[in-house]
């Protein structure tokens, strides 16, 4: 597995220089036929591959902007775990206008996406409330009082129905022009409750204060587990409210 197989997709593909904010993966832009693209290289398995672009494919197709799956010539959407995507022009958010196109982005995305499948491997918040254990996440790794807080956090969410959650809309992920808001790096992309996606800058989700609260609360644990234990994993965990 490496950048080799870039022959893959034809032998006028080049890599033109890595792009920041990949941590679990390898990512560079690349120049396909003339045309700017980017490659990402990691360790996800097929099924999990098939899962992602599957689903990029399908969001393409009813109208949301995402990085598109460019074929390799005979017409696979990944190899080795190697994707090749298009890429989307636009910078970050900087404003609470822009902040409110990206919560109706994320909104038509779970919109589309109810009862979507589980990515192979992952458990969402709601499913940690009995496992241990999904993807990224260890909960034995954690102390047992912080294992309680993130499941008293997570049980607020409890009975509500599911989608696909982007899983990471930070500024960087985010592509705004005058005529779209794109988002980028489905990594984290997996199923579960929506509100984990809606807490953005000065609440462009307009949730009321109770939701926000459930929602804020819920996602600091999601990141304080899914990351765990770097710094910014114990600074999250450190907003979860004590029991």
């Amino acid at each position: 597995m490496g950048w080799e197989s870039l022959g893959q997709w034809g032998h006028d593909v080049v890599r033109v220089e890595p792009l920041s904010g990949g941590v679990a993966n390898d990512v560079w832009s690349l120049r396909i036929g003339g045309r700017l693209a980017v490659g990402r290289l990691g360790t996800r398995s097929d099924a999990d591959l098939a899962w992602e672009t599957g689903l990029l494919q399908y969001l393409d197709r009813e109208g949301l902007t995402v990085p598109v799956p460019i074929p390799t010539s005979d017409g696979r959407l990944f190899h080795d775990g190697l994707v090749v995507m298009t890429h989307l022009e636009g910078g970050p958010p900087e404003t609470r206008a822009d902040w409110r196109r990206v919560a109706r982005t994320l909104r038509e995305l779970h919109r589309l996406t109810r009862g979507w499948p589980q990515r192979p491997g992952w458990r969402s918040s709601t499913d940690l409330l009995r496992a241990t254990t999904g993807t990224k996440i260890d909960l034995e790794a954690m102390p047992a009082e912080g294992v309680a807080r993130c499941r008293a956090a997570w049980a607020r969410l409890a009975g509500r129905a599911t989608c696909v959650v982007h899983g990471d809309p930070n500024p960087g992920n985010v592509r705004v022009t005058a005529n779209h808001i794109g988002l980028i790096d489905w990594d984290e992309a997996h199923v579960d409750v929506p509100d984990l996606d809606l807490v953005l800058p000065g609440n462009a989700a307009c949730l009321d204060d109770g939701a926000f609260d459930v929602a804020a609360q819920a996602s600091a644990a999601w990141e304080a587990a899914v990351c765990w234990d770097d710094d910014y994993s114990k600074k999250r965990l450190a907003e979860v409210r004590a029991l």
